[in-house]
């Protein structure tokens, strides 16, 4: 909840002091820049309220650096003294998320999803269904979920991410008049659907994206249909924020090393440029 409150009575001189602004919400922790000797810029996804900064003192401190995790569920309260002022932060834990650090593919897909989140987001732009989607993955995570599911759901959460951000493919109907029940296919270029009927055969099919079903359907997915999701949502991913360099550079932490796990982490392959 964000409202306006009186954090102190006046200046020295009389002059009435302007309300201190507050917020507060629970917040999941994305990334940390340092600042200063011992603080932190902290970048929060609010669960009402969106995309927050705020100001940690002693956040390198080894009780702060706990607190602050990647992924970690806290307690939120921002406060400044004007609009447009970095605020300060006071955090409380909620839920810890810090023993995904210990798990490579775990650690990886987290390190991705926070980047990813604070880069894509605008300040302050409330997203309650992400912050949810995100805080049940990462739940999801830390229950030991298997690769394959968190494949399929980290697609799925990208997914989720361009159509918040109004780049969200267009899952309802075939572009070319086909049946809405044979959907397969995802055009490159325009986001759209294509049925299995009206591109066999064509000499542009093979420029075509998978669409897996689940991301149709729901339901669980297979490794391939991950690994197509994936696929999917990284070609729009490049296409409209993270291009070149830092695309690779930040999903490359989703991967360990093997072109099986590379595949997995959704690298768009040279498709991204058709």
């Amino acid at each position: 909840m964000c409202g306006a409150i009186s954090g102190w009575t006046g200046w020295s001189d009389g002059t009435p002091s302007p309300p201190m602004l507050t917020f507060e919400d629970d917040a999941l922790v994305l990334t940390a820049l340092p600042h200063g000797e011992n603080g932190a810029v902290v970048r929060f996804l609010a669960l009402q309220g969106g995309l927050r900064a705020g100001y940690v003192p002693g956040a390198r401190s080894k009780g702060k650096r706990a607190l602050l995790h990647p992924g970690n569920r806290v307690a939120l309260s921002l406060k400044s003294r004007a609009e447009g002022q970095l605020p300060s932060a006071t955090i409380e834990l909620v839920q810890s998320r810090a023993l995904l650090a210990f798990e490579p593919q775990p650690a990886a897909m987290l390190a991705w999803l926070a980047e990813l989140t604070a880069a894509a987001l605008a300040e302050a732009v409330p997203h309650p269904r992400l912050a949810q989607a995100l805080d049940a993955l990462l739940g999801g995570l830390c229950a030991g979920m298997n690769h394959t599911a968190a494949r399929a759901g980290l697609a799925r959460y990208e997914l989720l991410l361009l159509e918040e951000e109004g780049f969200g493919l267009d899952l309802s109907a075939c572009a070319l008049g086909g049946p809405a029940s044979d959907l397969a296919f995802i055009s490159p270029r325009t986001g759209r659907a294509v049925s299995r009927c009206c591109a066999e055969g064509q000499p542009w099919a093979p420029q075509l994206l998978p669409l897996p079903a689940f991301l149709l359907h729901g339901g669980a997915a297979s490794a391939a249909e991950a690994d197509a999701g994936l696929l999917l949502t990284g070609h729009f991913l490049a296409r409209h924020w993270l291009q070149g360099a830092r695309l690779e550079g930040l999903r490359a932490r989703a991967s360990a090393g093997t072109s099986e796990e590379r595949l997995a982490a959704g690298a768009p392959d040279s498709r991204t440029q058709a």
